[in-house]
Protein backbone atom coordinates (compact mmCIF):
# COMPACT_ATOMS: atom_id res chain seq x y z
CA UNK A 1 0.00 0.00 0.00
CA UNK A 2 1.53 3.44 -0.95
CA UNK A 3 2.56 5.59 1.79
CA UNK A 4 -0.30 8.50 1.18
CA UNK A 5 -2.13 7.44 3.60
CA UNK A 6 -4.39 10.37 4.98
CA UNK A 7 -4.69 8.61 8.58
CA UNK A 8 -7.86 8.25 10.81
CA UNK A 9 -6.19 8.21 14.09
CA UNK A 10 -2.32 9.77 14.77
CA UNK A 11 -0.47 10.70 17.85
CA UNK A 12 -2.22 10.31 21.21
CA UNK A 13 -3.60 13.17 23.35
CA UNK A 14 -1.30 13.82 26.03
CA UNK A 15 1.08 16.55 24.02
CA UNK A 16 1.47 19.61 26.08
CA UNK A 17 0.52 22.27 23.44
CA UNK A 18 -0.28 25.26 24.30
CA UNK A 19 -2.87 27.62 22.49
CA UNK A 20 -4.42 30.68 23.35
CA UNK A 21 -7.89 32.02 23.31
CA UNK A 22 -10.01 34.63 24.18
CA UNK A 23 -12.12 35.46 27.24
CA UNK A 24 -14.92 31.90 26.87
CA UNK A 25 -15.88 29.95 24.15
CA UNK A 26 -19.11 31.41 23.44
CA UNK A 27 -18.11 32.75 19.90
CA UNK A 28 -20.07 33.10 16.34
CA UNK A 29 -19.59 30.03 14.15
CA UNK A 30 -18.90 29.82 10.17
CA UNK A 31 -18.56 27.13 7.87
CA UNK A 32 -16.26 27.10 4.93
CA UNK A 33 -15.92 24.89 1.90
CA UNK A 34 -13.33 24.50 -0.57
CA UNK A 35 -14.33 25.32 -4.15
CA UNK A 36 -14.79 21.32 -4.68
CA UNK A 37 -18.07 21.32 -2.54
CA UNK A 38 -21.19 22.08 -2.39
CA UNK A 39 -22.29 25.93 -2.60
CA UNK A 40 -23.43 26.25 0.71
CA UNK A 41 -22.10 28.85 2.73
CA UNK A 42 -23.63 29.62 6.11
CA UNK A 43 -23.11 31.70 9.43
CA UNK A 44 -24.41 30.32 12.65
CA UNK A 45 -23.98 32.49 15.98
CA UNK A 46 -23.89 31.72 19.56
CA UNK A 47 -24.55 34.52 22.28
CA UNK A 48 -23.90 34.03 26.28
CA UNK A 49 -26.04 36.22 28.52
CA UNK A 50 -23.48 35.82 31.18
CA UNK A 51 -20.15 36.50 29.79
CA UNK A 52 -19.17 39.08 27.40
CA UNK A 53 -18.92 38.72 23.81
CA UNK A 54 -16.08 38.30 21.41
CA UNK A 55 -15.53 40.20 19.06
CA UNK A 56 -14.50 37.67 15.81
CA UNK A 57 -14.69 33.88 17.31
CA UNK A 58 -15.97 31.32 14.59
CA UNK A 59 -16.21 27.46 15.05
CA UNK A 60 -15.30 26.28 10.94
CA UNK A 61 -16.00 23.18 10.25
CA UNK A 62 -13.76 22.18 6.94
CA UNK A 63 -14.79 19.99 4.62
CA UNK A 64 -12.07 17.28 2.76
CA UNK A 65 -12.01 18.06 -0.65
CA UNK A 66 -11.49 15.41 -2.68
CA UNK A 67 -8.23 14.94 -5.16
CA UNK A 68 -7.92 16.02 -8.66
CA UNK A 69 -10.68 18.87 -8.24
CA UNK A 70 -10.05 22.93 -7.70
CA UNK A 71 -7.61 23.68 -4.63
CA UNK A 72 -8.51 27.37 -3.87
CA UNK A 73 -10.43 27.55 -0.54
CA UNK A 74 -13.38 30.20 -0.09
CA UNK A 75 -12.57 32.52 3.25
CA UNK A 76 -14.50 31.62 5.80
CA UNK A 77 -18.06 33.91 6.72
CA UNK A 78 -18.45 35.17 9.58
CA UNK A 79 -21.48 36.27 11.69
CA UNK A 80 -22.29 39.88 11.70
CA UNK A 81 -21.87 40.85 15.07
CA UNK A 82 -24.68 42.22 16.51
CA UNK A 83 -24.95 46.05 17.54
CA UNK A 84 -26.64 45.69 20.69
CA UNK A 85 -28.08 43.59 22.71
CA UNK A 86 -32.00 44.20 21.82
CA UNK A 87 -31.02 43.05 17.97
CA UNK A 88 -31.90 39.33 18.84
CA UNK A 89 -35.44 40.81 18.26
CA UNK A 90 -34.80 41.79 14.85
CA UNK A 91 -33.21 38.45 13.78
CA UNK A 92 -36.13 36.19 15.42
CA UNK A 93 -38.20 38.57 13.15
CA UNK A 94 -36.37 37.75 10.22
CA UNK A 95 -36.10 34.14 11.14
CA UNK A 96 -39.82 33.79 11.09
CA UNK A 97 -40.26 35.72 7.96
CA UNK A 98 -38.11 33.15 6.02
CA UNK A 99 -39.40 30.18 7.68
CA UNK A 100 -43.19 31.34 6.67
CA UNK A 101 -41.60 31.73 2.90
CA UNK A 102 -40.33 28.15 2.78
CA UNK A 103 -43.26 26.20 4.30
CA UNK A 104 -44.41 25.46 0.90
CA UNK A 105 -41.16 23.67 -0.20
CA UNK A 106 -40.57 20.09 0.60
CA UNK A 107 -38.22 18.63 3.21
CA UNK A 108 -38.39 17.57 7.10
CA UNK A 109 -37.97 20.03 9.78
CA UNK A 110 -34.58 20.74 11.51
CA UNK A 111 -32.79 18.33 8.94
CA UNK A 112 -30.85 18.49 5.68
CA UNK A 113 -29.86 16.13 3.61
CA UNK A 114 -28.60 14.61 0.45
CA UNK A 115 -29.32 11.89 -1.54
CA UNK A 116 -27.25 9.31 -3.38
CA UNK A 117 -27.62 9.41 -7.22
CA UNK A 118 -28.99 5.94 -7.31
CA UNK A 119 -31.44 6.45 -4.64
CA UNK A 120 -30.39 3.37 -2.63
CA UNK A 121 -32.00 4.65 0.30
CA UNK A 122 -28.46 5.28 1.96
CA UNK A 123 -28.88 9.24 2.90
CA UNK A 124 -26.15 11.91 4.28
CA UNK A 125 -27.91 14.15 7.15
CA UNK A 126 -26.95 16.93 9.01
CA UNK A 127 -29.57 18.42 11.71
CA UNK A 128 -29.48 21.09 14.53
CA UNK A 129 -28.89 19.87 18.04
CA UNK A 130 -32.02 17.73 19.26
CA UNK A 131 -33.72 19.11 22.25
CA UNK A 132 -33.28 16.91 25.45
CA UNK A 133 -35.76 18.00 28.58
CA UNK A 134 -36.20 16.10 31.92
CA UNK A 135 -39.83 14.61 32.33
CA UNK A 136 -39.27 12.54 35.51
CA UNK A 137 -36.47 12.26 38.50
CA UNK A 138 -36.32 8.52 39.19
CA UNK A 139 -32.65 8.80 41.03
CA UNK A 140 -31.24 12.32 42.33
CA UNK A 141 -27.03 12.63 42.20
CA UNK A 142 -25.40 10.19 44.49
CA UNK A 143 -21.42 9.61 44.56
CA UNK A 144 -20.26 6.03 42.87
CA UNK A 145 -16.90 4.02 43.56
CA UNK A 146 -14.22 5.09 41.08
CA UNK A 147 -13.75 2.25 38.36
CA UNK A 148 -10.20 0.45 38.93
CA UNK A 149 -7.27 1.28 36.56
CA UNK A 150 -7.02 -2.65 36.25
CA UNK A 151 -10.14 -3.96 35.57
CA UNK A 152 -10.41 -1.20 32.76
CA UNK A 153 -7.28 -2.37 31.66
CA UNK A 154 -8.07 -5.88 31.53
CA UNK A 155 -11.42 -4.71 29.93
CA UNK A 156 -9.61 -3.29 26.69
CA UNK A 157 -6.95 -5.84 26.48
CA UNK A 158 -7.01 -8.14 23.59
CA UNK A 159 -7.21 -8.48 19.86
CA UNK A 160 -10.06 -6.96 18.34
CA UNK A 161 -10.89 -6.81 14.77
CA UNK A 162 -12.72 -3.76 13.43
CA UNK A 163 -14.01 -1.53 10.50
CA UNK A 164 -13.19 1.90 10.20
CA UNK A 165 -14.24 5.12 8.22
CA UNK A 166 -14.02 8.80 7.94
CA UNK A 167 -16.87 11.58 7.73
CA UNK A 168 -17.61 15.05 6.23
CA UNK A 169 -17.39 17.17 9.70
CA UNK A 170 -20.15 19.01 7.23
CA UNK A 171 -22.10 17.37 5.11
CA UNK A 172 -21.26 14.16 6.96
CA UNK A 173 -20.52 12.62 3.52
CA UNK A 174 -17.95 9.52 3.48
CA UNK A 175 -14.42 11.19 2.97
CA UNK A 176 -11.55 9.26 1.57
CA UNK A 177 -9.23 7.78 3.97
CA UNK A 178 -6.10 6.63 1.28
CA UNK A 179 -5.20 6.84 -2.14
CA UNK A 180 -5.24 3.22 -3.91
CA UNK A 181 -2.14 2.59 -6.20
CA UNK A 182 -4.44 3.11 -9.09
CA UNK A 183 -4.49 6.87 -8.25
CA UNK A 184 -8.11 5.72 -6.67
CA UNK A 185 -10.38 6.83 -3.21
CA UNK A 186 -10.64 4.03 -0.95
CA UNK A 187 -13.30 5.02 1.36
CA UNK A 188 -13.24 2.05 4.18
CA UNK A 189 -10.71 0.04 6.08
CA UNK A 190 -10.35 -3.20 8.46
CA UNK A 191 -7.70 -2.63 11.12
CA UNK A 192 -6.19 -4.94 13.86
CA UNK A 193 -5.71 -3.79 16.95
CA UNK A 194 -3.48 -5.57 19.48
CA UNK A 195 -4.36 -4.59 23.21
CA UNK A 196 -2.20 -5.29 26.04
CA UNK A 197 -1.24 -3.92 30.06
CA UNK A 198 2.66 -3.57 30.27
CA UNK A 199 4.22 -2.23 33.39
CA UNK A 200 4.48 1.48 33.69
CA UNK A 201 8.03 2.76 31.71
CA UNK A 202 7.86 5.31 34.71
CA UNK A 203 8.22 3.04 37.79
CA UNK A 204 4.76 3.44 38.46
CA UNK A 205 2.70 0.90 40.34
CA UNK A 206 -0.26 1.01 38.04
CA UNK A 207 -0.22 -0.09 34.53
CA UNK A 208 -0.17 0.96 31.06
CA UNK A 209 -1.78 0.30 28.01
CA UNK A 210 -0.12 -0.19 24.64
CA UNK A 211 -2.06 -0.13 21.38
CA UNK A 212 -0.55 -1.36 17.74
CA UNK A 213 -3.36 -1.42 15.67
CA UNK A 214 -2.69 -2.30 11.66
CA UNK A 215 -4.80 -1.36 8.86
CA UNK A 216 -5.84 -2.17 5.23
CA UNK A 217 -7.49 0.12 3.20
CA UNK A 218 -10.67 -0.73 0.42
CA UNK A 219 -13.53 0.23 -1.21
CA UNK A 220 -13.19 2.65 -4.45
CA UNK A 221 -16.92 3.20 -4.20
CA UNK A 222 -17.93 4.93 -1.28
CA UNK A 223 -21.38 4.52 -0.29
CA UNK A 224 -22.51 3.06 -3.69
CA UNK A 225 -23.83 -0.03 -3.79
CA UNK A 226 -21.75 -2.49 -6.10
CA UNK A 227 -23.10 -3.81 -9.33
CA UNK A 228 -22.51 -7.48 -9.97
CA UNK A 229 -21.38 -8.00 -13.90
CA UNK A 230 -23.92 -5.97 -15.57
CA UNK A 231 -26.36 -7.39 -13.17
CA UNK A 232 -29.88 -5.32 -10.96
CA UNK A 233 -27.03 -4.59 -8.82
CA UNK A 234 -26.94 -5.90 -4.36
CA UNK A 235 -30.18 -5.53 -2.42
CA UNK A 236 -30.14 -3.10 0.53
CA UNK A 237 -28.93 -5.08 3.23
CA UNK A 238 -27.11 -7.36 1.21
CA UNK A 239 -23.02 -7.38 1.73
CA UNK A 240 -21.44 -6.01 -1.68
CA UNK A 241 -18.92 -7.86 -3.63
CA UNK A 242 -15.89 -6.15 -1.05
CA UNK A 243 -12.94 -8.43 0.18
CA UNK A 244 -13.37 -10.30 3.10
CA UNK A 245 -11.73 -9.45 6.34
CA UNK A 246 -9.98 -13.04 5.88
CA UNK A 247 -8.74 -12.31 2.72
CA UNK A 248 -5.63 -9.90 3.93
CA UNK A 249 -2.46 -10.58 5.44
CA UNK A 250 -2.17 -7.90 8.51
CA UNK A 251 1.50 -9.15 9.08
CA UNK A 252 2.52 -7.67 6.29
CA UNK A 253 -0.03 -4.49 6.59
CA UNK A 254 0.88 -1.07 7.62
CA UNK A 255 0.48 0.46 11.31
CA UNK A 256 -2.11 3.24 11.77
CA UNK A 257 -1.43 4.10 14.97
CA UNK A 258 1.35 2.86 18.22
CA UNK A 259 1.01 4.47 21.44
CA UNK A 260 0.62 3.78 25.06
CA UNK A 261 -1.76 5.19 27.29
CA UNK A 262 -2.07 5.61 31.44
CA UNK A 263 -3.69 6.81 33.78
CA UNK A 264 -3.36 10.28 32.59
CA UNK A 265 -5.29 13.49 33.88
CA UNK A 266 -7.15 13.81 30.41
CA UNK A 267 -8.47 10.41 30.81
CA UNK A 268 -11.84 9.46 32.27
CA UNK A 269 -12.54 5.11 32.32
CA UNK A 270 -15.34 2.95 32.90
CA UNK A 271 -14.83 -0.16 34.45
CA UNK A 272 -16.43 -2.07 31.11
CA UNK A 273 -13.80 -0.67 28.73
CA UNK A 274 -15.63 3.02 28.02
CA UNK A 275 -13.27 6.19 28.07
CA UNK A 276 -13.25 9.50 26.77
CA UNK A 277 -9.85 10.67 26.43
CA UNK A 278 -8.53 14.01 25.62
CA UNK A 279 -6.87 17.13 27.12
CA UNK A 280 -8.18 18.35 30.51
CA UNK A 281 -6.90 21.61 29.86
CA UNK A 282 -7.07 24.40 26.62
CA UNK A 283 -5.39 27.25 27.73
CA UNK A 284 -7.08 30.10 26.63
CA UNK A 285 -5.62 33.96 26.41
CA UNK A 286 -5.53 36.86 23.97
CA UNK A 287 -3.99 36.11 20.81
CA UNK A 288 -0.56 36.76 20.10
CA UNK A 289 0.06 37.88 16.30
CA UNK A 290 3.64 36.83 16.25
CA UNK A 291 2.69 33.55 16.34
CA UNK A 292 -0.01 33.34 13.70
CA UNK A 293 1.59 30.42 12.45
CA UNK A 294 0.62 28.38 15.49
CA UNK A 295 -2.14 26.27 15.02
CA UNK A 296 -2.90 23.70 18.15
CA UNK A 297 -4.29 20.55 17.05
CA UNK A 298 -5.93 18.09 19.86
CA UNK A 299 -7.81 14.50 19.33
CA UNK A 300 -10.63 13.63 21.64
CA UNK A 301 -11.12 9.89 21.51
CA UNK A 302 -14.33 8.50 22.89
CA UNK A 303 -15.23 4.92 23.39
CA UNK A 304 -18.23 3.29 24.03
CA UNK A 305 -18.64 -0.93 24.62
CA UNK A 306 -21.80 -3.01 23.72
CA UNK A 307 -21.78 -6.12 25.40
CA UNK A 308 -18.74 -6.69 26.65
CA UNK A 309 -17.12 -7.39 23.25
CA UNK A 310 -18.11 -5.02 20.97
CA UNK A 311 -16.98 -1.10 21.21
CA UNK A 312 -17.69 1.95 19.07
CA UNK A 313 -14.50 4.57 19.01
CA UNK A 314 -15.25 7.97 17.45
CA UNK A 315 -11.94 10.36 17.34
CA UNK A 316 -12.38 14.15 16.57
CA UNK A 317 -9.25 16.04 15.59
CA UNK A 318 -10.03 19.61 16.28
CA UNK A 319 -7.73 22.99 15.52
CA UNK A 320 -7.37 26.01 17.62
CA UNK A 321 -5.98 29.09 16.74
CA UNK A 322 -6.43 33.02 17.20
CA UNK A 323 -6.12 32.83 20.58
CA UNK A 324 -8.76 29.63 20.86
CA UNK A 325 -11.28 31.41 19.66
CA UNK A 326 -11.70 29.85 15.83
CA UNK A 327 -12.12 26.20 16.84
CA UNK A 328 -11.78 24.08 12.94
CA UNK A 329 -12.63 20.67 12.68
CA UNK A 330 -10.59 18.68 11.18
CA UNK A 331 -11.79 15.28 10.91
CA UNK A 332 -14.49 12.92 12.52
CA UNK A 333 -13.26 9.27 12.08
CA UNK A 334 -15.42 6.27 13.54
CA UNK A 335 -13.83 2.73 14.27
CA UNK A 336 -16.45 -0.62 15.31
CA UNK A 337 -14.38 -3.12 16.97
CA UNK A 338 -15.17 -6.87 18.11
CA UNK A 339 -13.04 -8.63 20.68
CA UNK A 340 -11.17 -11.90 19.60
CA UNK A 341 -9.02 -13.38 21.61
CA UNK A 342 -6.78 -12.50 24.46
CA UNK A 343 -3.78 -10.70 23.32
CA UNK A 344 -1.18 -13.91 23.67
CA UNK A 345 -3.99 -15.73 21.56
CA UNK A 346 -3.83 -14.03 18.52
CA UNK A 347 -3.56 -17.01 16.10
CA UNK A 348 -6.18 -19.43 17.90
CA UNK A 349 -8.90 -17.48 17.02
CA UNK A 350 -11.37 -18.87 14.84
CA UNK A 351 -14.26 -16.40 14.98
CA UNK A 352 -16.00 -15.37 12.60
CA UNK A 353 -16.21 -11.24 11.52
CA UNK A 354 -19.61 -9.96 10.72
CA UNK A 355 -19.02 -6.38 11.12
CA UNK A 356 -19.80 -4.62 7.99
CA UNK A 357 -17.80 -1.69 6.33
CA UNK A 358 -19.81 1.74 7.28
CA UNK A 359 -20.29 2.72 3.51
CA UNK A 360 -22.46 -0.82 3.51
CA UNK A 361 -24.73 0.32 6.67
CA UNK A 362 -27.67 2.53 7.23
CA UNK A 363 -27.79 5.83 9.03
CA UNK A 364 -30.17 6.34 11.59
CA UNK A 365 -33.31 8.34 11.07
CA UNK A 366 -34.50 10.77 13.21
CA UNK A 367 -37.62 9.17 14.30
CA UNK A 368 -35.58 6.76 16.11
CA UNK A 369 -33.96 8.71 18.58
CA UNK A 370 -37.24 11.00 19.51
CA UNK A 371 -39.55 9.93 21.99
CA UNK A 372 -39.38 8.91 26.02
CA UNK A 373 -35.78 7.52 27.14
CA UNK A 374 -35.29 6.08 30.55
CA UNK A 375 -31.33 7.50 31.02
CA UNK A 376 -29.07 6.01 33.62
CA UNK A 377 -26.03 8.65 33.48
CA UNK A 378 -22.54 8.76 34.82
CA UNK A 379 -20.89 12.25 35.46
CA UNK A 380 -16.83 12.74 36.14
CA UNK A 381 -16.21 15.74 37.79
CA UNK A 382 -12.66 17.06 37.70
CA UNK A 383 -10.98 18.69 40.79
CA UNK A 384 -8.55 20.83 40.44
CA UNK A 385 -6.46 21.51 43.51
CA UNK A 386 -2.93 20.61 45.03
CA UNK A 387 -1.16 19.21 41.81
CA UNK A 388 1.47 17.72 44.29
CA UNK A 389 -1.13 15.57 45.96
CA UNK A 390 -2.63 14.28 43.27
CA UNK A 391 0.92 13.08 42.04
CA UNK A 392 1.46 11.29 45.01
CA UNK A 393 -2.25 9.86 44.89
CA UNK A 394 -0.97 8.52 40.98
CA UNK A 395 -4.79 8.60 40.03
CA UNK A 396 -6.89 11.25 38.02
CA UNK A 397 -8.89 13.48 40.58
CA UNK A 398 -12.23 12.91 39.41
CA UNK A 399 -15.84 12.66 41.37
CA UNK A 400 -18.08 9.92 39.82
CA UNK A 401 -22.26 10.77 40.15
CA UNK A 402 -24.74 9.12 39.23
CA UNK A 403 -28.74 9.98 38.33
CA UNK A 404 -31.60 7.68 36.41
CA UNK A 405 -34.37 10.12 34.93
CA UNK A 406 -37.22 10.04 32.35
CA UNK A 407 -36.43 12.22 29.18
CA UNK A 408 -37.74 13.39 26.24
CA UNK A 409 -35.90 13.97 23.00
CA UNK A 410 -37.80 15.85 20.81
CA UNK A 411 -36.45 17.13 16.71
CA UNK A 412 -34.23 20.75 16.67
CA UNK A 413 -36.28 24.35 16.41
CA UNK A 414 -34.89 25.45 13.71
CA UNK A 415 -36.56 24.83 10.46
CA UNK A 416 -33.61 23.34 7.20
CA UNK A 417 -34.86 22.49 3.97
CA UNK A 418 -33.31 21.12 1.26
CA UNK A 419 -33.11 20.52 -2.49
CA UNK A 420 -32.10 17.86 -4.96
CA UNK A 421 -28.64 17.38 -4.67
CA UNK A 422 -28.63 20.91 -3.43
CA UNK A 423 -28.60 22.11 0.77
CA UNK A 424 -30.53 25.48 0.70
CA UNK A 425 -29.41 26.07 4.27
CA UNK A 426 -27.42 25.09 7.33
CA UNK A 427 -28.45 27.47 9.91
CA UNK A 428 -27.42 25.77 13.18
CA UNK A 429 -25.88 22.46 12.26
CA UNK A 430 -24.33 20.15 15.09
CA UNK A 431 -25.33 16.83 14.51
CA UNK A 432 -23.79 14.25 12.15
CA UNK A 433 -26.01 11.43 11.48
CA UNK A 434 -23.49 8.74 10.18
CA UNK A 435 -23.56 5.17 9.61
CA UNK A 436 -24.04 2.20 12.01
CA UNK A 437 -26.73 4.28 14.17
CA UNK A 438 -24.11 6.95 14.90
CA UNK A 439 -24.48 10.16 15.73
CA UNK A 440 -21.60 12.45 16.75
CA UNK A 441 -21.57 16.03 17.31
CA UNK A 442 -19.56 19.20 18.28
CA UNK A 443 -21.33 21.91 19.89
CA UNK A 444 -20.90 25.68 21.38
CA UNK A 445 -23.40 26.15 23.61
CA UNK A 446 -25.27 29.52 24.50
CA UNK A 447 -23.72 29.72 28.22
CA UNK A 448 -20.02 29.23 26.15
CA UNK A 449 -19.71 25.58 27.11
CA UNK A 450 -18.36 23.70 24.49
CA UNK A 451 -19.58 19.32 23.92
CA UNK A 452 -17.95 17.02 21.97
CA UNK A 453 -19.92 13.78 21.79
CA UNK A 454 -21.12 10.70 20.21
CA UNK A 455 -24.11 8.12 20.20
CA UNK A 456 -24.64 4.64 19.56
CA UNK A 457 -28.02 3.68 19.10
CA UNK A 458 -28.94 -0.26 18.19
CA UNK A 459 -32.40 -1.71 16.79
CA UNK A 460 -33.29 -3.00 20.02
CA UNK A 461 -33.81 0.69 21.39
CA UNK A 462 -30.50 1.27 23.54
CA UNK A 463 -28.69 4.49 22.87
CA UNK A 464 -25.42 5.06 24.70
CA UNK A 465 -24.13 8.68 24.77
CA UNK A 466 -20.52 9.61 25.29
CA UNK A 467 -19.94 13.36 25.99
CA UNK A 468 -17.40 15.81 26.98
CA UNK A 469 -17.69 19.36 28.42
CA UNK A 470 -15.26 22.15 28.45
CA UNK A 471 -15.89 25.63 30.21
CA UNK A 472 -15.50 29.13 29.22
CA UNK A 473 -11.89 28.77 30.92
CA UNK A 474 -10.87 26.14 28.96
CA UNK A 475 -11.11 23.93 31.16
CA UNK A 476 -12.25 20.10 31.10
CA UNK A 477 -15.61 20.59 32.80
CA UNK A 478 -17.40 17.25 32.75
CA UNK A 479 -17.40 14.14 31.24
CA UNK A 480 -21.13 12.04 31.10
CA UNK A 481 -21.56 8.59 29.69
CA UNK A 482 -25.23 7.57 29.32
CA UNK A 483 -27.40 4.21 28.96
CA UNK A 484 -30.52 5.59 27.30
CA UNK A 485 -33.58 2.73 26.88
CA UNK A 486 -36.31 4.17 24.96
CA UNK A 487 -39.62 3.66 26.65
CA UNK A 488 -42.17 1.16 25.09
CA UNK A 489 -44.59 1.60 27.70
CA UNK A 490 -48.07 2.77 28.10
CA UNK A 491 -48.29 5.69 30.99
CA UNK A 492 -49.85 3.89 34.32
CA UNK A 493 -53.53 4.27 34.78
CA UNK A 494 -54.96 6.95 37.40
CA UNK A 495 -55.04 5.19 40.91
Amino acid sequence: MPSLSLHLCSGTCTGTTIIHRKDHLGFNRSLAFTSGAHSLFTSLSFTSTIFPKPSSGKLVSQYQNKPNRGKEKTPPLKGKNKDNVWSVDNELATKEKQRAARRGQKGRRGFARKKNRDGAGRVAMVSGAMLMEVETVLQTQEPVIKPVWNTFASSVSGIWKGVGAAFSPITAEIEPIEIGTRNENLYDCYTLSCIEAVPSSSGATTSQIQRKINWVTLNPYGEIPQHNGGSAGTKEGEASSLPTFESFDFDRSDVMEEDTMGDEPGLVFFEDGSYSRGPVDIPVGEHDDSKYYLSPTFKFEQCLVKGCHKRLRIVHTIEFSNGGSDIQIMRVAIYEEKWVSPANLRNLSDMDFDLKPFSQRKRTQPSELTGSWKVFEVSATPIFGDETANEQENSSPYVYLCTETLKKRSLPESSVYFGEEEMLDMQDVTMLWLPGGVTGYVDVKKDGILCIGFGWYSDEGINLVMERDYGVDGKLKEVRYKSEVKRRWSDPLPV
